[in-house]
C-alpha cells in the first residue's frame, strides 16, 4: 500500500473537487465529500494502471506537498494486485 495526499476544495452547490498531489492526473470531482472521495479513489487506481501499462514507475509519495487552496487535506491509500495471464495461441491459429 502507497499513501499519497489528497486534497479537497469545495465548490458551490455542494460540489467538490479532489486532487491526488502526487499524481497529476489522478483528479475528479463529486457531489458532496464522500462521493468526491470515491471518485478520487477511482481515478488514483486509474492514473496508477495507466503508469503500470505505459511502464512507468509511480510517483514517490512527497509528504510535504500541499495546496494552500484547499479545504481538505488527507491520506489517500493505493493498494494495487498484480496477477500473471497467459494465453495460449492454438498451433493451427499461427
Amino acid at each position: 500500500m502507497i499513501t499519497y495526499k489528497a486534497s479537497y476544495t469545495f465548490d458551490t452547490d455542494d460540489w467538490v473537487c479532489g486532487q491526488v498531489l502526487d499524481f497529476p492526473s489522478a483528479l475528479s470531482q463529486g457531489k458532496g465529500i464522500d462521493d468526491a472521495r470515491r471518485m478520487l479513489q477511482s481515478a488514483l487506481v486509474d492514473a496508477a494502471e495507466t503508469l503500470i501499462l505505459m511502464g512507468q514507475p509511480l510517483p514517490q509519495p512527497d509528504p510535504s506537498l500541499s495546496d494552500e487552496n484547499a479545504d481538505i487535506e488527507e491520506p489517500i491509500h493505493l493498494l494495487l494486485t498484480g496477477a500473471t495471464q497467459v494465453q495460449t495461441i492454438p498451433a493451427d491459429a499461427a
